[in-house]
């Protein structure tokens, strides 16, 4: 009801059709893709584990993915975990036991930029709601910035690797502690888009050099990147079946 308040009182409109009144519409709303898919970049990075995702990164999905993030909208906060969930229900719960959600870190300073810290309240709701569904489901931001990297807008697939080689750790701290509470979960890595691949890759790494293998990677969406050289082209791959 408040952000419904809200929404008319600062005449909003719908991310999806421009209709006047909440920032989603129940129409577009409903409309949301809600099937997980398995979603490779192209090139992948060498050893990529499965990445799953629920959308492309165009329209109504993108407009709330930058609104939560970079505008501070946050009637868009439980929209974004439900799609986030359906993705990591794919990647690691047909199989029994324990999940650990791995957020990738975001760049030094970003959150208190932002005034808050987007992806981390995204799996927060998502663990709230796989609890609720009876899963013994956990989430860690076990994994940190070591150094800054340039921002990643307008880079190539190689330049994105090379730039976030490296950049990534997890402090034995709060390794010890994941490893004392989930010693034979299951690790997720979470995002909100993939790209080219070179971030969540960069956090895989970064897992193993602790000896910690994630078993997927969800995201909410994956992007289709158009008119790029072949060599750097990232291309929709669909779901493998049989």
């Amino acid at each position: 009801m408040r952000d419904a308040a809200l929404d008319l009182v600062l005449g909003s409109t719908c991310v999806g059709c421009g209709r006047s009144g909440r920032m989603l519409c129940s129409g577009c709303r409903v409309a949301l893709p809600r099937e997980p898919r398995v979603l490779w970049p192209s090139p992948a990075p060498p050893g990529l584990v499965t990445p799953w995702s629920v959308a492309d990164y165009e329209g109504a999905i993108r407009a709330m993915i930058v609104g939560h993030k970079d505008r501070a909208q946050f009637a868009f906060r439980h929209v974004l975990a439900d799609l986030l969930t359906v993705a990591i229900r794919a990647a690691a719960l047909p199989t029994p036991g324990p999940v650990v959600l791995v957020p990738v870190p975001s760049r030094p300073g970003s959150a208190r930029r932002r005034g808050h810290d987007p992806l981390g309240t995204l799996i927060r709701l998502a663990v709230r709601t796989l609890r609720r569904e009876g899963y013994d489901a956990a989430s860690a931001a076990i994994l940190v910035s070591s150094r800054r990297v340039v921002d990643q807008a307008g880079l190539t697939a190689l330049e994105r690797a090379t730039n976030l080689s490296g950049s990534m750790s997890c402090p034995s701290l709060r390794l010890a502690g994941l490893a004392r509470r989930r010693s034979h979960a299951r690790l997720v890595v979470c995002d909100d888009v993939l790209t080219t691949g070179a971030t969540v890759s960069e956090a895989q790494r970064a897992l193993a050099v602790v000896g910690l293998t994630p078993v997927a990677i969800a995201t909410i969406a994956a992007t289709r990147r158009r008119n790029l050289d072949q060599s750097t082209r990232i291309l929709w791959v669909p779901p493998q079946t049989g």
